[in-house]
C-alpha cells in the first residue's frame, strides 16, 4: 500500500513538473525576448520549484554541498538522473550546457537553451563544435558562465560503471579554465527509468577545484577517482550498497 502511494505521489509530481515548466516558460518569454538575463531568472525559478515540490510531494530533499562555483569554470560532474542537472543549475548563477543540436527544435527548450548560451553540437561532430566553442571563448564571443559537463557522456544508473571520456580533458586543456568536479547520489532515489520517486536525501558535492594549467593526461588522472570516489561516498551514505 505504502508502494503505491508513493508511485501515485510520484506520477503526480512528475506531471506537475512539466507543467510549471511550461506556465514559467510562457510567463518568463516576453521578459526573455528583451532581457537574456531573464532566462536565467527563469531556470533558476523553475529547477528551485522542482526542488522544493519533490521535497513536498515525494519526499526527496536536496542538498547543496561545497564551495557553489560562480566564475568563468568548468563543472564535470557526474550525471545520474534529470534531478542532478536540477540541483546544480539551482544554485550556480549562469549555467550552461554543450548540448545536442537537435534540442534546439524542441518546443520553448531549444530556445531557452540559446538564451542561457548553450552550445549546440551536431551529432558526429562534436570536435568540431568544441573547437568553434573554444575559439569563441578565447576571441571573447562566448557567453560567460559555468560551463556544466558530464566526463561520461551519459546518464549513469547508481552503482554502474562507465569509462570517462578523454574530451572532458581536452576541453579542459584547451579552454584553459579551472575544473569544479561534481559528486552525487541523486540516482538513489531518482533513477534513470520509470516514474518511482524515492524519498531521503539527494545530495549534489562541489568537490576541490582542479586549476587550470595541467595535461590532459594529468587531468583525466584525477578527475576519475575523484568524482567516483565522492559519489560512492554519498551512495554509502544514503544507505546504498557500492560494489565495483
Amino acid at each position: 500500500m505504502r508502494s503505491s502511494l508513493q508511485y501515485i505521489l510520484s506520477a503526480i509530481f512528475i506531471c506537475q513538473m512539466y507543467l510549471a515548466m511550461l506556465v514559467l516558460a510562457i510567463w518568463y518569454t516576453p521578459f526573455v525576448l528583451f532581457r537574456r538575463d531573464a532566462a536565467f531568472d527563469a531556470v533558476h525559478t523553475y529547477t528551485r520549484w522542482v526542488r522544493w515540490s519533490a521535497e513536498v510531494l515525494v519526499g526527496l530533499r536536496s542538498e547543496i554541498r561545497g564551495q557553489v562555483p560562480t566564475d568563468e569554470v568548468i563543472i564535470a560532474a557526474k550525471h545520474q538522473s534529470f534531478f542532478d542537472i536540477i540541483m546544480i543549475v539551482s544554485v550556480v548563477p549562469r549555467p550552461k550546457f554543450i548540448m545536442k543540436r537537435e534540442l534546439l527544435w524542441a518546443p520553448i527548450l531549444g530556445w531557452y537553451a540559446i538564451r542561457i548560451g548553450c552550445v549546440p553540437v551536431d551529432r558526429g561532430r562534436r570536435s568540431q563544435a568544441m573547437a568553434k566553442m573554444v575559439a569563441d571563448v578565447k576571441a571573447g564571443a562566448a557567453a560567460p558562465g559555468q560551463l556544466i559537463i558530464y566526463p561520461q557522456g551519459t546518464r549513469v544508473a547508481a552503482g554502474a560503471s562507465k569509462p570517462y571520456k578523454v574530451g572532458v580533458g581536452v576541453l579542459y586543456s584547451e579552454l584553459g579554465q579551472d575544473c569544479v568536479p561534481a559528486a552525487t547520489n541523486v540516482g538513489v532515489f531518482w533513477p534513470r527509468h520509470g516514474i518511482l520517486r524515492k524519498p531521503g536525501l539527494a545530495v549534489v558535492e562541489f568537490l576541490p577545484r582542479i586549476k587550470a594549467g595541467q595535461s590532459v593526461a594529468e587531468f583525466m588522472a584525477q578527475i576519475e577517482p575523484v568524482i567516483e570516489g565522492a559519489s560512492d561516498q554519498l551512495m554509502a551514505e544514503s544507505g546504498f550498497r557500492v560494489s565495483h
